[in-house]
């Protein structure tokens, strides 16, 4: 059984469909839709959320249609009709979307925040990344895609299998078994700290080692040379041309780049660590990655200690501590000297990032901003002059 409906709404005509479309009816079904849309001009938008079946007699009503309009959308398939659409390239050719499942946080742990969304983990099995923007598929998507690429090219990482949807903003889920993250982890077993800091670079050297082709992935460079300009206006004029002159200066390099690398984006699951949370992959030298780490564990700290345990979970000792390790086990040696030369580097990006980000963003108390801002400005000013370039 077929059946059809159609609703004009702002220049877009929503055709509701429901039952099957195969040998059988295709032709009395071709001829419903013909008369449901007689008249009414604009968009077609096929709202296939009761389309139980279609076969290719079907699909052949589907080509005809789209002839006459080929902007046409098919919208809120099931899973099993969009694997149809999908498996003969109709997904290809037009734009499909199928319906979203949803899902209830309400109780639920939280694992992980970042700047695009918040983790729940929804059942033992199961953890969902809630996206803070309504608008949010286009985003989701990406991050797939990214994700596929660092797993296809060796990078261990959870890859999303479904998106869904979560109160009026949308999700991807992924199977992470009894996972938890290096943060809580890190919480239980404090004295472990050094250990886990070894298995981070494990996998920030896999990913660095992983070298992309020109246009892969975001360049890092061209995001952070916007930064620095930025800064330029607020530095003595000597400081901000050397700091603008430093960035430019940083190698061509297209390294993959996590862009978000911290212990709550790090799981652990039967014995396996794998990153999540790749939405901001990029490519570039591996010195804005370390920019970005540094920023987690000490620089988003540094008026207000207790910022990296609201973040993360850990005090600011034990990040300062990880922070170290990190620098100590990715170049192989405790030497001071190489230490603070990494960390002024880091340091450099890091604030410049940061005080652009303090300018721009509206939440902040105006004392406790106008304070953050003035502590960028003059571990800048204290720093560029020292540094000679920022690179390793």
């Amino acid at each position: 059984m077929f059946d059809v409906r159609a609703v004009p709404a702002d220049g877009t005509v929503t055709l509701s469909v429901s039952g099957r479309i195969d040998s059988a009816n295709a032709a009395e079904a071709e001829a419903a839709i013909g008369k449901a849309l007689d008249g009414l001009t604009g968009g077609l938008v096929i709202d296939a959320e009761g389309l139980e079946y279609i076969s290719s007699a079907g699909l052949r009503v589907i080509l005809r249609l789209r002839k006459a309009n080929p902007s046409l959308k098919i919208v809120n398939t099931s899973s099993e009709v969009y694997e149809i659409f999908d498996m003969t390239g109709f997904t290809e050719m037009m734009d499909i979307s199928k319906a979203y499942r949803t899902v209830s946080i309400e109780g639920c742990e939280v694992i992980g925040e970042g700047a695009n969304g918040k983790v729940y983990r929804i059942d033992p099995d199961t953890i969902v990344k809630v996206y803070k923007n309504h608008d949010a598929l286009e985003e989701i998507h990406k991050e797939r895609e990214l994700a596929r690429k660092a797993f296809v090219m060796g990078v261990p990482t959870a890859i999303p299998y479904d998106v869904v949807k979560v109160g009026d903003l949308y999700g991807s889920v992924f199977e992470l078994l009894n996972a938890k993250s290096f943060a809580k982890l890190m919480i239980a077993e404090p004295e472990k700290t050094d250990e886990f800091a070894r298995q981070s670079v494990e996998i920030l050297k896999t990913m660095h080692s992983t070298v992309l082709k020109p246009g892969e992935l975001p360049d890092k460079k061209a995001e952070a040379i916007v930064w620095a300009e930025f800064c330029r206006d607020y530095l003595p004029e000597e400081i901000g041309e050397k700091l603008v002159r430093l960035f430019r200066e940083i190698p061509e390099t297209f390294n993959m780049l996590h862009g978000d690398y911290h212990i709550k984006n790090i799981m652990r699951q039967n014995g396996e660590n794998l990153l999540i949370d790749m939405d901001t992959l990029a490519m570039g030298h591996p010195v804005f990655e370390f920019a970005a780490i540094y920023l987690a564990y000490v620089g988003f700290s540094c008026i207000n200690k207790n910022n990296v345990y609201e973040f993360l979970g850990i005090p600011y000792e034990q990040a300062s501590e990880f922070w170290r390790a990190t620098v100590k086990y990715y170049f192989g040696t405790d030497d001071d000297a190489v230490f603070e030369k990494i960390q002024n580097m880091s340091a450099v990006i890091g604030y410049a990032r940061l005080l652009r980000r303090t300018v721009r963003k509206a939440t902040e108390s105006e004392d406790y901003k106008k304070r953050l801002l003035e502590h960028c400005r003059s571990e800048l000013i204290r720093l560029v002059p020292a540094v000679d370039a920022l690179s390793f």
